[in-house]
């Protein structure tokens, strides 16, 4: 498998000798998450589940930043302490990326839980003269680390010139960023060098050193992260260990609203409990996964109107593969070696799509292709046991890697819809249209839609999805 790295710039071939350990900077809890932290996060965990597809053992880490300039100042304002701030969104995440169909991760790290292994990296920096002490708190020391810069491309002078610093007289340089920062106000912590808190990035590099040891295989996040998080912890892990951080870098693209940046400042952000309302997991899932991982997207009505299309025709796809009642198919045998020939080459397309710098929209086209492949099947002629046998496993094989599911009959609801059928279908007989059209609207508020073929009717359980933005 290969992905592209931000630091090289390049295709880059996955190590997958043993195992793929991949870190992923997760949310600042002050607040509700976002469609933007759903992207994200969705993406990540569609790329764990396929490699896991292929028998790829996966240890995934995911922190939360619970310490925080933010969390402080939304604390105040509610009249809470921080840490219950964040406790409080820490579960709303939880209940949203649950709702996501998020596979949990191995272990979610909070910074407040390893302030000592900060500490102890901090110690280790001062030591060997990359970081000091000021009288605000410890600062690392840039221009200490000659390849400052690396992966966001930017070059320290041209940061110097341009960049918005935070003003600081008593760092030695205007690029140096705090490891730990003095503070008597709550949350702090005590110290070798005075009373504090942890700066940002030194949390991630503390957290993914100690669960997934130097250099490990993929380390994620937002584009936005790339500088100056990713910059300054690619700084300060590597001046602490001597190796390289991690192998691969991955970082996601933004999500626009209707072509504009999302922002609290302009009023369009969309929470994910908001989407999930409106629009429901399968429907948020496709979106975000529809545009390769690395470009923008833009969050729209429209597109998404034209997602649920398609996804009731991944409804209608499972209907009919659940429901074959023939043994044999009509017509010629050849014509069934020749379908199942398509669909073993659609679930190659589909790992190949994956594999090639995890390119979800080409796996989409596949995935669809094999729904409209056996939708205009079953037009023409009823789906055999032994053909939908073969079938169904490509397709939930394929469900499961992208975080898809279908809603599905229970065995007491088939039971009661039969009768009410064959209650239907009397009345039919006895051209009693109406009352016929009255059982069949019962059978619609189950969530049930009836497909009628010419010699069976088919029960299609929809998801009810909301159209409002």
């Amino acid at each position: 498998m290969k992905i592209f790295d931000t630091l090289t710039a390049k295709e880059k071939e996955l190590d997958i000798t043993e195992a793929v350990r991949i870190y992923l900077c997760g949310v600042t809890v002050y607040d509700e998450s976002h469609i933007g932290h759903a992207r994200t996060i969705i993406v990540f965990d569609t790329l764990r589940r396929f490699l896991q597809s292929q028998g790829i053992k996966v240890k995934f880490i995911q922190n939360f930043t619970d310490v925080d300039d933010k969390i402080i100042n939304r604390a105040k304002e509610e009249n809470i302490a921080p840490l219950e701030l964040g406790s409080k969104f820490i579960t709303r995440y939880f209940e949203d990326f649950d709702r996501l169909n998020i596979k949990r991760a191995d272990n979610y790290p909070k910074a407040t839980e390893h302030i000592q292994e900060m500490i102890e990296l901090i110690k280790n920096l001062i030591d060997k003269n990359y970081a000091y002490v000021s009288k605000n708190g410890v600062y690392f020391s840039v221009s200490k680390f000659k390849e400052y810069g690396k992966l966001s491309k930017k070059k320290i002078e041209d940061l110097i010139s341009g960049a918005r610093i935070e003003v600081d007289e008593t760092k030695n340089d205007p690029l140096d960023f705090a490891l730990w920062k003095f503070a008597d106000d709550q949350p702090n912590w005590p110290s070798p060098w005075g009373n504090g808190r942890p700066g940002w990035h030194i949390e991630c590099s503390a957290m993914s050193l100690k669960y997934l040891g130097e250099n490990f295989e993929i380390h994620g996040g937002g584009r936005d992260l790339i500088f100056p998080h990713h910059e300054n912890e690619i700084a300060q892990s590597e001046s602490h260990t001597g190796k390289n951080f991690a192998k691969i870098w991955m970082h996601v693209g933004m999500v626009t609203i209707n072509g504009e940046k999302m922002s609290k400042s302009l009023g369009n952000t969309k929470s994910i409990d908001h989407v999930l309302k409106n629009w429901g997991p399968n429907i948020i899932r496709l979106f975000c996964l529809s545009g390769h991982y690395s470009k923008p997207i833009d969050y729209s009505e429209e597109i998404l109107k034209e997602t649920i299309v398609k996804w009731h025709q991944v409804e209608n796809c499972y209907a009919e593969l659940s429901s074959p009642e023939k043994d044999e198919l009509v017509g010629p045998s050849h014509f069934s070696e020749f379908f199942m020939k398509k669909v073993d080459f659609i679930k190659k397309e589909f790992n190949d799509a994956l594999n090639s710098d995890f390119n979800t929209p080409l796996a989409f086209n596949a995935f669809f292709r094999l729904v409209k492949e056996v939708n205009n099947f079953v037009a023409s002629q009823d789906i055999s046991q032994s053909i939908a046998k073969n079938i169904v496993p490509a397709f939930e094989t394929m469900l499961e890697i992208l975080g898809l599911r279908v809603s599905k009959i229970s065995d007491e609801e088939r039971n009661t819809i039969n009768e009410l059928i064959k209650k239907r279908n009397e009345f039919r007989e006895q051209k009693q249209y109406q009352k016929a059209d009255e059982i069949r609207k019962q059978i619609s508020d189950m969530g049930i839609v009836l497909i009628d073929h010419k010699n069976k009717t088919l029960l299609l359980k929809q998801e009810k999805i909301g159209t409002k933005s």
